[in-house]
């Protein structure tokens, strides 16, 4: 008779990955990374090294994974802060300061998952997690163009160029210091980008003013 996980074992291996997962996490948003090392995810997970090979063959493994849950987190925070705003043009601003909002909150964490220089074999993971962001704005664009609360324009290619602006001033080397001013900054560039995209300044700054992001 075939061996059949019963709901507990699933349930237990289920919770070990999640501990492993975001062992990693809490080690990138410290180091980068350059930090996310299997036997000191370990540690911090509290089991024991052979336990994370198991999961995860090496470090490239886990280092994917971990790329895969940021994205998968950070485009159903964005989902959730779009779908619940009033109109496209509201949708396409609260994505964009959910995810700046969300880049500030753990600059590291988010350098290093978007924008940290990597190995080549992870190279595929990070694109991957930017070419996801730049379709969650591109589609945002993209309907309200449709209907005509934007001038016509290439929605793929507007999408991309918001996520290059959003990355350079939040988390690139070109970023600015924060502290302190991190609410301002987040609608200052929510702004210029309503505005490159064909939003009325007076329109923009009124979508920016009403567009209130918690802790999605």
């Amino acid at each position: 008779m075939p061996y059949r996980r019963t709901e507990n074992v699933v349930r237990r291996l289920a919770a070990r990955h999640a501990a492993i997962i975001a062992a990693a996490r809490q080690a990138a948003s410290e180091g980068g990374m350059a930090a996310v090392q299997i036997a000191g995810v370990a540690q911090r997970a509290g089991i024991a090294t052979g336990t994370v090979y198991r999961y995860f063959p090496g470090k490239a493994d886990l280092v994917a994974a971990l790329l895969t849950e940021l994205s998968d987190r950070e485009i159903a925070a964005l989902r959730r802060a779009a779908d619940v705003a009033p109109g496209p043009l509201s949708a396409l601003s609260a994505a964009i300061m959910t995810f700046g909002t969300h880049a500030l909150r753990n600059r590291r964490l988010s350098f290093a998952a978007i924008a940290e220089p990597v190995d080549a074999e992870l190279d595929a993971a990070r694109v991957s997690f930017r070419k996801a962001l730049a379709a969650e704005f591109s589609a945002r664009i993209a309907t309200a163009v449709a209907g005509g609360h934007l001038p016509e324009q290439d929605a793929t290619l507007a999408g991309a160029a918001l996520l290059g602006l959003l990355i350079e001033t939040l988390i690139g080397p070109l970023a600015q210091d924060a502290a302190g001013r991190e609410r301002d900054l987040v609608q200052s560039l929510t702004l210029i980008a309503l505005r490159a995209l064909g939003v009325a300044d007076a329109r923009a700054r009124g979508l920016v003013v009403q567009t209130v992001v918690g802790d999605q």
